[in-house]
């Protein structure tokens, strides 16, 4: 059987049963598992499955959208949230800010603020509070992601765990059905729950 008619049902087998392994592939086919690694590998090249050890699943349907995209997505709506936000927090509060393109333009709106404790895990959030004159800038440790200038990990966690804060602007992914945080990465998880 010909590559060309292999790929179609080798998609067909992932979507009945979520998965496929190599050695079952090899099997169904009568050919060679080096000839199943490289169907799975063309397909997961173009998109139609993700390689996993022993096989392939289907694709995820969530993915993450590049961070500089995001944030020019919705900016006017993001702005509206951010200065709606920003009239709950009063002067004189303690704010844990942590990575998201919804917290840096709530940061953009808590400028003006007086004498306010910021704390972030997130390095553009930090550079849009240092305006913020009369207002101290307090930046976690943490190892940094450079796709999103956020800084994640034990560190990060440690130092929000050394604060009481007033209010808590946190960004995240996802909302589910009932209400519930929902992110891609494990690390950012830990820090936004401290």
């Amino acid at each position: 059987m010909s590559q060309s008619l292999r790929h179609p049902e080798i998609l067909r087998l992932a979507q009945n049963s979520g998965k496929v392994t190599v050695e079952g592939l090899a099997l169904h086919f009568g050919v060679t598992t080096q000839t199943v690694r490289r169907d799975l590998t063309d397909l997961a090249e173009i998109g139609k499955l993700e390689r996993v050890h022993g096989g392939a699943i289907l694709p995820s349907g969530a993915h993450n959208i590049d961070y500089a995209d995001r944030q020019t997505i919705n900016y006017t709506g993001k702005s509206a949230i951010a200065k709606a936000c920003a009239q709950f927090v009063p002067d004189n509060s303690s704010v844990f800010l942590n990575i998201g393109t919804s917290t840096e333009a709530v940061a953009r709106a808590l400028v003006d603020h007086k004498n306010m404790l910021f704390v972030t895990n997130n390095l553009n959030v930090a550079q849009i509070l240092s305006a913020a004159q009369t207002s101290e800038v307090i930046v976690t440790g943490g190892r940094l992601r450079g796709t999103d200038m956020g800084l994640i990990g034990a560190p990060a966690v440690e130092t929000i765990q050394k604060f009481k804060f007033d209010y808590a602007i946190i960004g995240c992914s996802a909302l589910d059905q009932d209400g519930d945080l929902l992110d891609y990465d494990l690390q950012e998880i830990s820090v936004s729950k401290s």
